[in-house]
């Protein structure tokens, strides 16, 4: 365990297991760096795995100002800790808010990137959704503020992606959700305004993520209704791109199914490392069904 310290003085907690090639998980919304724990046990075995509290995220620094939050300011938060650790090169692995976060990785730093693993991500990102999902974070911003996160987590640990991993593992789901009522007040408030409702939506970055040539895995839940389409749309857009849907699955991937997230983030990398995930082939044309001629 250790703290590094970001460009604009804020400290945050990381800490590390293993060696080997480098991973960096960054954690979602509802949960924080020990949400990886099931992720860190197992690929520290060959990896070196690193994890942090986001900005907001006791041990981490809490800045007062929403202005101390943003997307941009997420993905250099991350570039942070690799610089703070002298590493140069990272698997980048996101759940969700932390999956918004490794794509923004991959489009300011590709070539910090040996990666990128973009789980569950994909709320807000629907153009006939964006502004319901802007007002909705505004809303559960107000809800950490006045209930405080040890009330409001008994409310956002059942949402509609949440509550496969409840039905699957009650004692899983239970420790997500005692974790989630740890939040600081503040942060939760502070990220859901200035990192949530103001993130741009996939469907805006198309043009980067176009060019965006770092190999990248896309997983989501099929029953995590709101990241689907982004992450068909992922697929579709980023040159060197997979697809994996879990069955029966929400949003919360990597507690919900450990081993089906495992199983696939240790083939990917492999095939990274051994240079054959590759830009999808241009005879694969998205318009043919068969071929005539």
């Amino acid at each position: 365990m250790t703290m590094i310290t970001t460009k604009d003085g804020v400290k945050l907690h990381v800490e590390e297991a293993g060696e080997g090639t480098p991973i960096l998980f960054i954690h979602e919304f509802g949960g924080n760096h020990a949400s990886w724990e099931p992720q860190l046990r197992y690929f520290s075995r060959r990896h070196r795995c690193i994890t942090y509290a986001a900005r907001g995220y006791p041990p981490s620094d809490v800045p007062d100002s929403v202005e101390a939050y943003s997307q941009a300011i997420a993905a250099d938060d991350a570039v942070a800790v690799l610089d703070a650790l002298g590493i140069d090169k990272a698997h980048i692995v996101g759940l969700s808010m932390g999956g918004f976060c490794t794509v923004h990785f991959g489009l300011r730093t590709p070539e910090r990137a040996l990666s990128l693993t973009v789980a569950g991500a994909g709320y807000g990102c629907e153009k006939e959704f964006e502004a319901y999902f802007r007002g909705v974070s505004l809303e559960v911003a107000d809800n950490f503020e006045k209930q405080g996160a040890k009330e409001f987590a008994k409310t956002y640990a059942l949402g509609a992606s949440r509550v496969q991993f409840q039905n699957k593992d009650p004692r899983g789901w239970k420790e997500f959700a005692d974790r989630l009522a740890t939040h600081s007040d503040r942060g939760a408030a502070n990220t859901m305004r200035g990192v949530q409702a103001r993130r741009p939506s996939f469907y805006d970055l198309e043009d980067g993520l176009k060019k965006m040539m770092v190999p990248t895995l896309v997983i989501v839940g099929d029953e995590d209704d709101h990241c689907l389409q982004p992450g068909i749309f992922l697929k579709k857009t980023i040159p060197a791109c997979g697809l994996s849907v879990l069955p029966k699955t929400g949003h919360t991937l990597n507690l919900e199914e450990p081993a089906a997230f495992n199983a696939l983030l240790v083939e990917f990398i492999a095939q990274v490392e051994a240079g054959r995930w590759l830009p999808r082939d241009p005879r694969a044309l998205p318009g043919q069904i068969m071929r005539t001629k």
